[in-house]
């Protein structure tokens, strides 16, 4: 990076969220995508109150890492208040996208399972090397399960296990050039939004699968990307209690080289294995964000 330029949001670190029970989330994870827990404990204060979320003080939190062993995490704190939540029906983050090595392979493993395939094994349309579908978790979180083939052009993180690390993260709201606004003091390159069919985004919300929904996409480094979506009128802001984190998923952590993207924020060390200087904010969806410097 020049001197003078903008900062460059870096690759994902770690998505958060907010969910019922923790040993649910734990004995799923664990048994049917291979995540393993790396660290656990309640909630510090401080980290709470950086968050601002002051009322999960205490709380308990578990953080899990794919089997390759990849610095990017799940991160699940527990609260009752995440009971009922679904994910594609409100404002914010909603819908973590993993890529695996084989999802047919998967989709048959996760059949009878706690994950409900609501988007089968399916090639994209323009890239039909890329194989993908679509899950509800126990807590009512959405995941992406993604095979990244040969021969597809795009730069694209690829999985160094059976389901590997988070490579996408995705946010929904109503006006999506203020979420992209969001990331203008970044670096980033944008891919300007397209309209396409998102079939799970109809489902959840009982549109018509034809409907065409616009996104578009900031780039990370290392073949990561945040994709930002525009939700129709009849999803909601998310209820959120006072004092906590928004229930599901909630916050995601992104690395930072340059501390000019702190700006005048607090900083706090991140609760994420080897630490490092953490700010949060909020972006026009009222999705959490975190950027998070080195250890």
């Amino acid at each position: 990076m020049t001197d003078g330029a903008a900062p460059l949001l870096g690759t994902i670190r770690a998505v958060t969220h907010v969910v019922p029970d923790l040993a649910v989330i734990r004995a799923v994870y664990g048994t049917f995508l291979g995540y393993q827990p790396v660290a656990e404990g309640a909630l510090p204060a401080d980290a709470a109150a950086a968050w601002g979320a002051p009322a999960m003080a205490g709380r308990r939190y578990l953080t899990l890492a794919p089997a390759c062993g990849t610095p990017v995490w799940l991160r699940f704190v527990e609260s009752p208040t995440a009971a009922g939540w679904r994910a594609l029906t409100t404002h914010g983050w909603n819908a973590t996208e993993i890529v695996v090595q084989d999802v047919d392979a998967l989709a048959v493993q996760l059949e009878g399972s706690p994950f409900q395939i609501i988007g089968p094994p399916k090639s994209l349309q323009r890239f039909p090397m890329i194989r993908a579908m679509q899950v509800l978790g126990p807590a009512g979180e959405c995941l992406y399960l993604t095979q990244v083939g040969p021969g597809s052009g795009l730069d694209l993180a690829r999985a160094a296990a059976f389901v590997g690390r988070v490579f996408i993260v995705v946010a929904g709201g109503p006006d999506l050039a203020a979420m992209f606004a969001t990331y203008a003091g970044f670096a980033n390159t944008i891919d300007p939004p397209v309209s396409t069919r998102v079939q799970v985004i109809s489902w959840a919300n009982g549109l018509p699968p034809e409907m065409e929904h616009a996104h578009g996409l900031v780039k990370l480094p290392s073949g990561t990307l945040v994709e930002l979506d525009a939700y129709p009128t009849v999803t909601r802001p998310r209820a959120t209690a006072a004092g906590e984190l928004p229930p599901g998923m909630a916050m995601v952590s992104f690395s930072i080289d340059d501390a000019r993207a702190f700006g005048d924020r607090p900083t706090h060390v991140a609760l994420l294995p080897g630490g490092g200087a953490s700010t949060c904010f909020r972006g026009a969806a009222g999705e959490w964000i975190e950027l998070v410097g080195p250890p």
